[in-house]
């Protein structure tokens, strides 16, 4: 331990003590003994690296003194106290600290190689304080400006996602896994598939047949739901959103923590309808009465005290609704961390839909890269929460000129970067809506038996069709609609007996 006294006394004072402003967390002892263990035993470095960085050491010399040895490690040269000396006399301030003998000092004087892990992460931690306390005073300083082009909301956005992009560099890179873990991974997930309803991994759509196709609706995906006006894009999405929000329950899970077990939590941002509007929708499905009596008043008794009960059971499905117009993207990624950190947390995002988001100010001028950013900061914060991402969006006038309506991948509007950044792309369809349109006339008896003959066949379906996947097939999942309730369920094939199941 001498000669750490040795090294703490070639140290300039710390000029913090010399005025009354608080002393920044850090420990020049630990700092010196990593970097003492990296110059008696390179292989120190590929333990550490993945946690500490140069700029996490508080001085400065020692940050250039690990960069400098990490370069030349990187380039398999041997880096001590007497290589190292060479190249390090230019770095500012180690003249003052006893030049080359101060880095002869550090590597005489680590006392464990085995311990360079813990020195690491101690100064990471100290680092990340360091962060937090200079972030506060930023924050503060913004302020205390009154700037008449940054608003209250606007600095709140901008700490939130500056305080989540330090929370980030809390966590280290995994590295390189045995197989054998991976294995432990893949079996752990096989048997959470197995003994769950519908075999599936991921969260329920409520929809069986959707739900086989997708495997269920997995975490860190964007997923992109797409389709022309009136084909029940919002109408889907809100049948998602409830089954999931419905089929809810906390508990312990099998890492024996706490939390969602089944079904999730549901954060629905409806930039087009107000939540009054999407709430009406969703009971209207729920109570199966009709949205237009509803809001004309035409309800009898029954009907009433049905609704009045849907909305009862509605009360503790934990669905969450957002309908703020025009929001930029940023705000979107602020409030579902925020959703995020709530006590029930947050386990499925929708959106609703993507081309009202907005980007950044730099971006509104070019409608690709805003639509870009917009995709790309949807795919961040799917993997950033952890959670299944589902994006709306429109498709182009170009579906409306083929002879086939179904849509396809290039006729996603706007930019190919939804089509790019997506994990999932799916488009809904309704045949019963474009034949609705060809009707001939009452004269042409051949044509109008043919056309209630397809109007027959095409009554009460609706297909999903999935044009991208990136971990599953392509095709199409058929679904029953109800158009008085704008409802989406569960097509009855002829071998499972008649009718339809909704949700």
């Amino acid at each position: 331990m001498n000669e750490i006294s040795t090294l703490n006394s070639n140290l300039p004072s710390d000029p913090s003590a010399e005025d009354a402003s608080p002393v920044l967390p850090h420990n020049i002892e630990a700092e010196q003994q990593l970097l003492g263990a990296v110059l008696s035993s390179n292989d120190v470095l590929d333990r550490v690296d993945d946690l500490v960085k140069p700029d996490h050491f508080h001085d400065p010399v020692h940050g250039a003194l690990f960069e400098m040895a990490a370069a030349r490690i990187a380039k398999g040269l041997q880096t001590d106290a007497t290589t190292l000396k060479t190249f390090a006399t230019d770095i500012p301030g180690l003249a003052e600290l006893g030049g080359a003998n101060y880095l002869v000092k550090l590597q005489l004087a680590a006392i464990a190689t085995s311990a360079a892990r813990d020195y690491a992460q101690l100064i990471h931690d100290l680092a990340v304080r360091r962060e937090l306390i200079d972030l506060g005073n930023r924050v503060s300083d913004r302020a205390r400006a009154m700037r008449d082009a940054a608003s209250p909301d606007d600095q709140i956005v901008e700490a939130e996602s500056e305080l989540f992009a330090l929370a980030s560099t809390g966590s280290t890179n995994k590295g390189f896994t045995s197989f054998l873990g991976a294995l432990h991974d893949a079996v752990q997930m096989a048997n959470a598939a197995y003994n769950r309803k519908g075999q599936l991994a991921g969260i329920s759509t409520g929809l069986t047949d959707l739900d086989r196709m997708l495997g269920g609706l997995h975490d860190s995906d964007l997923l992109i739901l797409a389709g022309r006006p009136s084909m029940g894009k919002t109408s889907l999405a809100t049948n998602i959103a409830f089954n999931v929000a419905k089929a809810w329950r906390e508990g312990q899970k099998e890492d024996g923590t706490s939390g969602t077990v089944e079904g999730g939590v549901v954060g629905f941002f409806s930039l087009e309808m107000s939540s009054a509007q999407l709430a009406q929708r969703v009971l209207s499905e729920a109570a199966e009465i009709p949205s237009e009596l509803i809001r004309k008043g035409d309800l009898n008794e029954q009907e009433f005290q049905r609704y009045l009960k849907a909305a009862g059971d509605l009360e503790r499905c934990p669905l969450y609704i957002d309908d703020t117009p025009a929001l930029p993207i940023a705000q979107v990624a602020a409030r579902a961390r925020r959703l995020k950190r709530s006590p029930k947390g947050l386990d499925l995002l929708i959106i609703d839909y993507l081309q009202l988001l907005r980007g950044s100010a730099s971006n509104r001028d070019n409608r690709v890269n805003e639509i870009s950013e917009i995709t790309q900061g949807l795919k961040a914060i799917a993997k950033e929460l952890n959670i299944p991402v589902i994006a709306l969006s429109q498709l182009s006038r170009q579906v409306e000129n083929r002879e086939d309506k179904r849509p396809q991948l290039s006729d996603l509007r706007e930019s190919g970067s939804i089509e790019q950044d997506a994990d999932v792309v799916m488009f809904v369809y309704r045949g019963e809506y474009y034949k609705e349109r060809e009707k001939p006339g009452e004269e042409n008896l051949e044509a109008m038996t043919k056309w209630q003959q397809d109007m027959e066949s095409l009554h009460g379906k609706a297909e999903v069709i999935i044009g991208k996947q990136r971990h599953g097939p392509i095709g199409t999942a058929e679904l029953s609609f109800e158009g008085r309730f704008t409802r989406f369920g569960n097509l009855a094939k002829p071998w499972q007996g008649d009718g339809t199941q909704g949700f």
